[in-house]
């Protein structure tokens, strides 16, 4: 049982580690680097106590906790899926809204070049 403690824990250490790595590095935005050390920690302190989830368990009332676990490792990526559709949507969006704002630059650009050739020069 302490090798599953001590390999579960340094695990969640050695995630955290990579995701500091990665935001260093800046192959990781902060914000999302953010949420993966937080579920790093929780790793660690499940693999460090296995008993908290137990304890919870029973305070909520389920009576086998690795479901309880389960269901909540669900939820948490169901909601980390549903923030990264929301940050792509926003993102294609506003590239939406960029590329017509160019194509009118552009549009313009044009315009005003026909405009310039067919000025009589003196």
């Amino acid at each position: 049982m302490a090798s599953l403690l001590v390999t579960t824990a340094l695990m969640g250490i050695g995630l955290a580690v990579l995701i500091l790595y990665l935001i260093r590095r800046d192959h990781l935005y902060v914000m999302h680097g953010l949420f993966w050390v937080l579920v790093a920690g929780a790793a660690a302190l499940l693999g460090a106590w296995p008993g908290l989830i137990d304890r919870l368990a029973m305070v909520l009332g389920v009576n086998y906790p690795p479901a309880l676990l389960l269901l909540l490792v669900s939820m948490v990526l169901l909601i980390k899926a549903l923030h990264s559709d929301m940050v792509n949507t926003r993102i294609e969006r506003d590239v939406r809204r960029l590329n017509q704002r160019i194509a009118l630059l552009e549009a313009d650009l044009q315009k005003t070049a026909l405009a310039d050739t067919h000025r009589v020069q003196p």
